[in-house]
């Protein structure tokens, strides 16, 4: 599993990235909700390649593993997100309000592809 660990790491610096792109290029025309949307979507797509790309090369051994895979990208995700954010001296409510998705937050969507992701592509990937 340490294999899978490291490989979250370039994840962290595409969704880096991805949001500094949202902020300094986008945001000011497309306001701070639509901008957020945006960016998930797009960070959605570069985590579709990243994901495939890894599942390709570092396939897991079996669809118990992909899962594991998935949780543990979940966990690293979580703690990075809410261990930054109160670092950074943001509120839990502030926190938690990026994956209320009845105000259009769609952060949340990160979280569950993140999860499921790699064991669709370990799917994918054995089924051929």
């Amino acid at each position: 599993m340490l294999k899978y660990l490291l490989c979250w790491f370039p994840m962290l610096i595409i969704a880096v990235l991805n949001g500094t792109a949202r902020d300094l290029w986008y945001k000011e025309y497309t306001g701070e909700l639509l901008g957020h949307q945006i960016s998930t979507i797009s960070l959605l797509i570069l985590f579709k390649f990243y994901i495939a790309l890894v599942i390709k090369k570092l396939p897991p051994k079996s669809a118990q593993q992909a899962m594991a895979v998935g949780l543990l990208w979940l966990l690293l995700t979580l703690i990075f997100e809410f261990g930054f954010g109160r670092i950074r001296g943001n509120s839990w409510t502030s926190l938690w309000s990026d994956y209320n998705i009845f105000k259009g937050r769609l952060w949340i969507f990160i979280l569950i592809w993140t999860t499921v992701a790699p064991y669709l592509f370990f799917k994918i990937t054995t089924s051929k």
